[in-house]
């Protein structure tokens, strides 16, 4: 009787150590998982995007939140390349700067077929694509406020500067360097820079416009092309960004503006750290923030929010989410009046 005795107990025993372990392993496993943020960036030299780039390691880091985060060189065929990988390794969540907005159908039907949901950021797809899946988010500034701003900069300077009108015609004559062709963000500053002067009441004529692909080397050749082609007949500059307004400056430094008293007004978007020293240095009238910092902090807490698979919002990201979908980062001018600001 005593050996059936000893024998239940040590059974008992055993099975309660079992399950014990069980319930520990199985509570440690749950807690131990980390969301991991497969992220691509449509090329690491660009200036803005590597400030993006900075605030989503920095803010992931923060969040105990690991952001593998890859340079997919300007190339969508290479960024398709990365979400495969990304994919394979079976990632919380995806975290996309397309290359192409255009071709971000392919991207959300391999993330789909995977269940694993995306946000894009800097770089909208088309409304289309993002109400094809309801795991679709984007974190970015609307482009059309950007380029509105760069207006009101441009015509606060000709109202207050009456000899920035070389020929006395009332007309800016200006040139424009823009982003590549067909950019959602190039196209938008583009038209609403101009539209704000007329806005303003201020006449303004185009003497030459070309693509500078957002580059600073390519936009300096473009700009002395400009310089050869129409020369003291400018008398304002447009740059979709800072890189390709310091490329521009580069030219114009070149040609001897911004010495003796000679200087033509050169506006840019992104605040980046050069643009705004050009600013302090006087050679960039003004540019508009786009606030890399809460474009790389909001697009971590949504890929964070949905990685674990809750619905992001206002509490648990900081940030107002916008038709269940978007979140917008508002543009600020900036100026020597304001440079505090951008810094």
């Amino acid at each position: 009787m005593k050996k059936i005795i000893t024998l239940v107990l040590m059974a008992t025993i055993a099975t309660t150590a079992l399950t014990g372990c069980s319930s520990s392993g199985s509570k440690a496993d749950s807690g131990d998982k980390k969301v991991t943020i497969g992220t691509t960036i449509y090329k690491f030299d660009d200036t803005f995007m590597t400030g993006v780039r900075n605030s989503i390691t920095s803010q992931a880091s923060t969040d105990n939140v690991t952001a593998d985060i890859v340079d997919s060189q300007n190339s969508t065929s290479t960024q398709n390349d990365k979400i495969d990988l990304f994919i394979t390794k079976k990632v919380s969540a995806l975290a996309i700067n397309p290359v192409d907005p255009k071709a971000s159908s392919t991207i959300i039907s391999k993330a789909k077929s995977a269940n694993i949901p995306i946000v894009f950021f800097n770089r909208v797809p088309s409304e289309s694509d993002m109400n094809s899946w309801d795991k679709l988010y984007y974190v970015g500034a609307k482009p059309e406020q950007s380029g509105t701003i760069q207006g009101k900069i441009m015509a606060e300077y000709w109202k207050a500067h009456p000899e920035a009108d070389k020929n006395h015609d009332g007309v800016i004559d200006y040139v424009m360097l823009t982003g590549e062709p067909g950019n959602s963000d190039a196209i938008a500053r583009t038209k609403y820079s101009i539209d704000e002067l007329t806005t303003q009441g201020i006449k303004s004529n185009q003497l030459a416009t070309d693509t500078g692909m957002w580059d600073r080397v390519k936009a300096q050749d473009k700009m002395q092309s400009f310089l050869t082609s129409k020369g003291d007949q400018i008398e304002a500059v447009f740059a979709n960004n800072d890189d390709m307004a310091l490329g521009a400056i580069e030219a114009l430094k070149a040609a001897g503006y911004f010495t003796g008293g000679k200087y033509i007004p050169v506006v840019g978007v992104d605040a980046t750290a050069p643009g705004v020293k050009a600013i302090e240095d006087g050679t960039m009238l003004g540019t508009v923030l786009n606030d890399a910092k809460n474009q790389g902090i909001a697009t971590l807490k949504i890929a964070e929010v949905v990685g674990k698979g809750e619905t992001p919002s206002k509490d648990n990201t900081g940030y107002d989410i916008v038709d269940g979908k978007y979140v917008w980062i508002d543009y600020k001018k900036i100026t020597k009046d304001n440079i505090s600001d951008a810094k």
